[in-house]
């Protein structure tokens, strides 16, 4: 849906720009997703989601732990026991592993909510700063460069987003370590 709406957009751009009788509109381009591994907030938040997932991990290792233990009990000591008792053993078990399944998939939903919980401010920040130097500049439209196929250099604007953000951007990490949950608006 995106990805057609950004079609209609450049089509629609192309075409007013095509027509001689309008001024010349001007375009640029933009990775939110390189200024938004460059701002200071996002490697607070990386490291804060890197925290999160670290005490679910060791949450899940815990429960992983306990169902190995009881398993290798039951292997071993359940020949002895009644088979009452073996059928009690065995849905302990079988209520473990559903607890281990039910976590891992709640503590997935939870990374993903707190990852949209600390990069959405980053992100409306973004796209605010993008736009207001937008319009300082004269820009009428600003594209997402990861949609672009060719683009000339001189259109893209991050270099201003970041002066206005204060954001040196030498020193920023290279988009590759960009999160994949990067959505712009």
């Amino acid at each position: 849906m995106k990805r057609l709406f950004s079609c209609l957009l450049v089509t629609m751009v192309l075409m007013s720009v095509g027509t001689g009788s309008q001024a010349q509109t001007k375009i640029g381009y933009i990775s939110l997703q390189e200024l938004i591994v460059a701002m200071p907030e996002y490697k607070k938040a990386n490291g804060d989601m890197q925290e999160h997932q670290k005490a679910l991990q060791e949450q899940a290792n815990d429960y992983q732990v306990e169902f190995q233990r009881k398993d290798s009990i039951f292997n071993v000591d359940s020949v002895k026991w009644t088979p009452a008792m073996r059928e009690i053993k065995r849905k302990e078990l079988n209520e473990l592993y559903i607890k281990i399944v039910n976590f891992n998939q709640t503590a997935q939903q939870s990374m993903q909510k707190k990852e949209q919980e600390l990069l959405e401010p980053i992100q409306q920040k973004a796209v605010q700063t993008t736009q207001a130097v937008a319009k300082e500049n004269g820009y009428a439209y600003i594209l997402s460069k990861e949609q672009l196929i060719a683009f000339p250099a001189a259109d893209d604007i991050l270099p201003l987003v970041a002066k206005k953000l204060g954001i040196n951007l030498s020193a920023a990490p290279p988009p590759a370590g960009a999160p994949g949950g990067v959505r712009r608006p």
